[in-house]
């Protein structure tokens, strides 16, 4: 029989929020490891926000870091550009300021792929000092590189 943590995780990385839903008020424990080791917010459809907002209410930790790449969500949401993902992590305490094991930031993720929209967040939510390849480039060329802030 599948435990209540694989269901959890499957539902959350097939995007189905009402299945989370209901697993979560059933008392299906939100940071519970999958058999693969992951938690629900680790293996979650970055696409579906709702999915994060309610593993993130049920208290699910936005900072869980992958043990093997340190990647954490934002890390995710930031390099496939899912912006509404990205801002209920923040929300709920994620932080931005994190490397992975490469020594990328969510930033240069988001930089590398072109989600312009995401970056500009990242840079204006960290005060544009988080680095960001973008960030250093305007630094060293000494331009100021504008970053609109989003009020969400």
């Amino acid at each position: 029989m599948e435990s209540s943590a694989d269901r959890l995780a499957t539902a959350a990385a097939r995007g189905r929020a009402e299945e989370v839903r209901a697993l979560l008020e059933a008392g299906a424990p939100p940071n519970a490891l999958n058999l693969h080791g992951r938690s629900p917010i680790q293996v979650m459809m970055m696409g579906s926000a709702r999915v994060a907002e309610l593993l993130l209410l049920h208290g699910a930790d936005p900072n869980r870091a992958d043990p093997a790449t340190l990647t954490r969500p934002v890390h995710d949401a930031a390099r496939e550009g899912f912006l509404d993902t990205l801002v209920a992590l923040h929300r709920a305490g994620a932080r931005l300021d994190v490397r992975d094991a490469w020594s990328r930031l969510p930033v240069d993720l988001a930089e590398e792929r072109g989600h312009r929209d995401v970056a500009r967040y990242l840079r204006a939510a960290t005060g544009g000092t988080e680095g960001g390849s973008q960030a250093r480039t305007n630094a060293a060329e000494g331009t100021g590189g504008e970053v609109a802030v989003l009020r969400i």
